[in-house]
């Protein structure tokens, strides 16, 4: 967990960053005593504000660089703006003799960011600037502190470093810069820091030029030109903090995706774990309906055949062989075998014209004109077969008739069977209740557990229809 940045945080790890503050506060104090004219004053008033900026931007960067371990290389550029921050406060000519040496912590922090940035390094480079610093101050001792014209040589040396350096940088984002066709962004970011880099290069080549030709345009011309660095070194700054704000916002993009995509694959995961256990569920459950319909085929079914054939009785012979019947329909059900329509009408035309011709009722059977495909799941034959037979239980028992008509159709996916007699109807002490007799109420619920409906309609003295609806 990072600690809370506060003021005396900042103070306790980065005091170089407290004392650039204090290096911009004293920077219009001692332009202003260099500035004998109006334009001179302006430059040095601007160079003050400057300043004070690059304070600011070197704090925020400092925090940045902190922060985030990848963007350390950003410590030369907060080396760079510390080094010119106080080169325009050592602007005294009792200071003058530390101007070079500034100058150089100045171009190693620029050498070294530029090319970093950039991803190139050379072990020869690092050691040639770290000797530099070294030379520089000991050629001025060498002379006794007397800057003079060595002064103005190693200045003019330095800048064409920093000239070189930046010239390299730009050279190298355009010879990289093809490896990325067709990235915009690249090309945006190179033609930034072409906008940047050049202007700073002219100025400090102008500056150089102008102090070999001419002294007093020089004097007019330097505090300008000596803009030009300072602003880049804020805009190098502002570029880095824009760049870790943008890679800021695409790393929530990314976690924002990456969060997104987890989900989804969560809920993959969620759904295809609940589908194979409904598969496992499945499999178990009808291994268990077969093990079931097994035993009760090889156990009662064959106890049950044995009283058919053995009991002295008829009643008992009779009921066992119901019992059989009915047996083998739940089997039939158990063992989840599909059942053509067609096959199952034969079935049910054979059972209802033998038992209501046994009672003495004319049946009349009417199935589809058309050739029926379809296919019963082996629960709603079952079902069906049950409501089938007790509808015809109850013409037998209940409603006096002595005709019976049984159709069937196949209309708009639904298969409806249609059973309709000439008794005398269900009696009216029912009160309309249909429901509540005859077994209706067991018939409503088979049809409604296959998605279906059993409709009854009656009268006394215009016989019963029950129409059952069940869809294919």
């Amino acid at each position: 967990m990072t600690s809370p940045i506060t003021p005396k945080a900042i103070l306790a790890r980065r005091p170089h960053l407290f004392l650039l503050f204090v290096l911009a506060l004293l920077c219009p104090v001692a332009a202003q005593a260099q500035a004998p004219t109006a334009g001179l004053y302006w430059a040095a008033t601007l160079h003050a504000w400057v300043a004070a900026m690059l304070a600011l931007m070197a704090t925020v960067v400092g925090l940045v660089s902190g922060l985030h371990p990848r963007e350390r290389p950003a410590s030369f550029l907060i080396g760079m703006m510390l080094s010119w921050v106080v080169l325009r406060a050592a602007a005294t000519p009792s200071a003058a003799g530390l101007r070079p040496l500034l100058m150089t912590l100045l171009v190693l922090c620029g050498v070294q960011y530029l090319l970093r940035q950039m991803n190139w390094k050379r072990g020869w480079i690092d050691h040639a600037l770290l000797i530099q610093c070294l030379v520089v101050p000991a050629s001025l001792l060498w002379t006794g502190g007397q800057v003079g014209v060595l002064g103005t040589v190693w200045h003019a040396v330095l800048s064409l470093e920093l000239v070189a350096a930046m010239g390299w940088a730009l050279w190298l984002r355009r010879v990289r810069r093809p490896q990325a066709a067709g990235d915009e962004a690249q090309a945006r970011d190179f033609g930034l820091m072409a906008a940047l880099l050049l202007p700073t290069m002219a100025a400090l080549v102008a500056e150089m030029l102008l102090a070999a030709t001419s002294e007093s345009l020089w004097w007019t011309a330097s505090p300008w030109l000596g803009l030009m660095l300072p602003l880049l070194m804020l805009a190098l700054g502002l570029q880095l903090v824009t760049s870790v704000a943008h890679a800021r916002v695409d790393a929530e993009k990314r976690v924002a995706a990456m969060e997104q995509r987890m989900a989804e694959r969560i809920a993959e995961v969620e759904r295809s774990h609940s589908q194979l256990a409904e598969q496992k569920l499945e499999q178990v459950t009808e291994r268990e309906r077969k093990r079931i319909a097994a035993d009760l085929h090889d156990d009662l079914g064959a106890k049950l055949l044995t009283i058919v054939h053995t009991s002295e009785s008829d009643r008992i012979s009779t009921l066992a062989r119901e019992a059989l019947e009915e047996m083998r329909l739940s089997v039939r059900g158990l063992t989840g075998k599909p059942v053509h329509l067609i096959d199952a009408l034969g079935d049910w035309r054979a059972e209802v014209v033998s038992r209501l011709g046994q009672a003495n009722i004319l049946a009349e059977w009417k199935s589809p004109a058309e050739d029926i495909e379809h296919t019963f799941q082996a629960r709603s034959y079952v079902q069906t077969t049950r409501i089938l037979r007790e509808s015809v239980s109850n013409i037998i028992k209940h409603s006096g008739a002595t005709h019976a008509t049984i159709s069937s159709a196949v209309q708009d996916g639904d298969f409806i069977l249609t059973i309709q007699d000439n008794g005398q109807g269900i009696p009216s002490e029912l009160d309309g209740r249909l429901d509540r007799g005859h077994g209706m109420a067991s018939m409503k619920s088979r049809a409604k557990q296959m998605h279906g409906q059993c409709l009854v309609e009656s009268g006394p003295g215009w016989g019963t229809v029950i129409r059952l609806t069940i869809p294919l």
